[in-house]
């Protein structure tokens, strides 16, 4: 059995949304050196509709196709919706991810609820605190 799946070495190989949004409505930024993983999403946001998400992902290959299927699984997608992404869904989208490789798919949701916590605090829009939680509780594994 290969170690990765068809859909995570399609989208380490030919990933979604690479690049930059300069006018983004929200930026989220991820991960720590230490790990070799670092993830920066992009969010332009219209009546509450994620219009457009780019990323820019520093790390291994598991890294780069969890950022990318990540924004695929937001773009086009309510606010509301895309806070609700999980690593797992994540995960299962890419038709898994070997164990010791997890640690991406939660850094994929982590830096999309981080450009979300962006856009409302740029915004003034009241959230609950629980939606973000602090990053020394994310569970990824690194020394932050």
């Amino acid at each position: 059995m290969a170690l990765y799946s068809d859909k995570v070495m399609d989208h380490f190989r030919n990933p979604r949304n690479v690049g930059v949004i300069e006018d983004a409505d929200g930026i989220g930024e991820v991960g720590n050196a230490k790990c070799g993983d670092i993830m920066k999403i992009y969010l332009k946001i219209d009546n509450d509709i994620i219009t457009d998400v780019k990323f820019e992902t520093f790390g291994c290959g598991s890294a780069i196709a969890s950022s990318s299927m990540a924004t695929e699984l937001i773009k086009g997608k309510p606010v509301a919706e895309a806070l609700q992404l999980t690593n797992k869904a994540v995960a299962e989208a890419l038709d898994g991810l070997p164990a010791h490789k997890l640690h991406c798919s939660v850094l994929a949701e982590e830096a999309i609820k981080s450009a979300l916590k962006d856009y409302y605090d740029k915004n003034n829009i009241e959230y609950d605190n629980m939606l973000f939680p602090d990053c020394a509780s994310c569970g990824h594994g690194c020394d932050v």
